[in-house]
């Protein structure tokens, strides 16, 4: 069995292939695990899609067909070619893939280091996929090690110390260009999480809030948080011009804001579009300043200097957990084989000792005696091989030395 990941994000690719990846809803994320798990080189899969990265993580038989699998199915779902998206994609294999998934849930690969969402975002990835009966037993493993490293990252580093995420980082853009915000009217589109942060971010400056999503209800349990207001989703193009700024980030599968929807000859206004896809079509305007996540790097990579101490440090908590993962699956590989070893030995010492009384080679009376002291002997022997087989660490020692036993004892179910 092996573990696979086949990743996208804002490192290897442009927001626009991104979009075209993105899994918009719950029937795509199934249709997409469906799919791939009926692949037989694939056991379990969960996939992640945000406005920064969409993987897929799997275990599997076979490394090279798994990966085709996945590239091929993206491919046809995209548009994109084949060959385009193996050159992009970023494809870590067994222990590699474990420590990427807890740099993952660590937010050390984030956009954003140290940023809060993503633990979130996985965990929901993990439930989806599990509930659906695509993920069992080996990814769980892996997902429950990883969140208690995540945990052990904000315990011993403070890269969590003042969360930050793409909401708070497009405020201090909006606040770095447009100034002070205090008063200004801003309208929030979509009912997610991303809304609620930028809600908060923005009260704090002083800006006037509404809330707009297609389902009206989830847009009045945000606005009363914030003492916002709420408008119908359906007044959109009526009511956009009358905001300073407006952040969308919304699930839509194309863009709710259209071209031919606004007007460039009004006073000069600031928009962020935080979906992907995006929910805003792309434009150029003197007026109105439109950015994307991908607008937001320059705030993001000073974030990432400024955490670079603790980014170092919490790699040293990644790579001790990756290790002790590996150690921790040997071991209840290991000891089923152990087991194994003995229980074939005292089978042994049975039938030896039984064909030594038979043939009249020690007195029947000492049936007993003469099968313990058998046994005593193959313990003696197997006790300190045994225990150097439990002592072993490295993955690809551990490997290769279980795979030698099994073959030279016939573990593999031969007898």
């Amino acid at each position: 069995m092996h573990f696979l990941v086949v990743s996208f994000t804002h490192k290897n690719t442009t927001l626009a292939i991104r979009e075209k990846l993105a899994f918009s809803n719950d029937e795509q994320k199934e249709t997409c695990l469906g799919r791939i798990c009926a692949d037989p080189s694939i056991d379990e899969a969960m996939v992640t899609s945000t406005c920064n990265r969409i993987e897929v993580f799997c275990s599997c038989s076979d490394i090279d067909a798994a990966t085709m699998t996945i590239l091929l199915y993206l491919h046809k779902r995209s548009g994109i070619p084949a060959d385009e998206l193996e050159a992009r994609a970023d494809i870590h294999e067994d222990r590699s893939a474990i420590h990427h998934m807890l740099s993952v849930v660590s937010s050390l690969d984030s956009m954003v280091v140290g940023e809060t969402q993503i633990s979130g975002q996985i965990k929901d990835a993990f439930s989806f996929a599990k509930k659906h009966g695509f993920c069992g037993t080996h990814l769980a493993a892996v997902i429950h090690h990883a969140f208690r490293c995540a945990a052990e990252v904000r315990n011993v580093t403070n890269i969590s110390s003042k969360p930050v995420s793409i909401a708070s980082v497009a405020i201090q853009q909006l606040k770095r260009d447009a100034g002070d915000l205090s008063g200004k009217r801003a309208l929030l589109i979509g009912a997610g999480e991303m809304t609620v942060l930028t809600a908060r971010y923005l009260m704090r400056e002083g800006a006037s809030i509404t809330i707009m999503n297609r389902t009206r209800s989830k847009a009045e349990e945000i606005a009363k948080e914030f003492d916002a207001q709420v408008i119908d989703f359906g007044e959109l193009s009526a009511v956009i011009d009358e905001f300073d700024l407006l952040v969308s980030a919304t699930g839509a599968t194309e863009a709710i804001i259209k071209i031919e929807d606004i007007n460039f000859s009004i006073r000069e206004r600031f928009w962020i579009d935080m979906a992907v896809p995006r929910d805003i079509e792309e434009f150029e305007s003197d007026s109105i300043t439109l950015y994307t996540v991908d607008d937001l790097k320059s705030i993001v990579d000073e974030n990432l200097v400024m955490r670079e101490d603790e980014a170092k440090a919490s790699f040293g908590v990644i790579r001790k957990f990756t290790k002790s993962y590996y150690e921790m699956q040997q071991q209840q590989r290991i000891e089923p084989m152990i087991k194994e070893v003995y229980l074939r030995a005292m089978k042994a010492a049975k039938v030896e000792s039984e064909r030594a009384i038979r043939n009249g080679y020690l007195p029947k009376e000492y049936a007993a005696e003469a099968e313990k002291m058998a046994e005593q002997v193959l313990k003696r022997f197997l006790h300190d091989k045994m225990k150097r087989l439990r002592d072993v660490t490295e993955e690809e020692e551990s490997e290769s030395l279980m795979s030698a036993l099994s073959r030279i004892l016939g573990l593999n179910g031969q007898n």
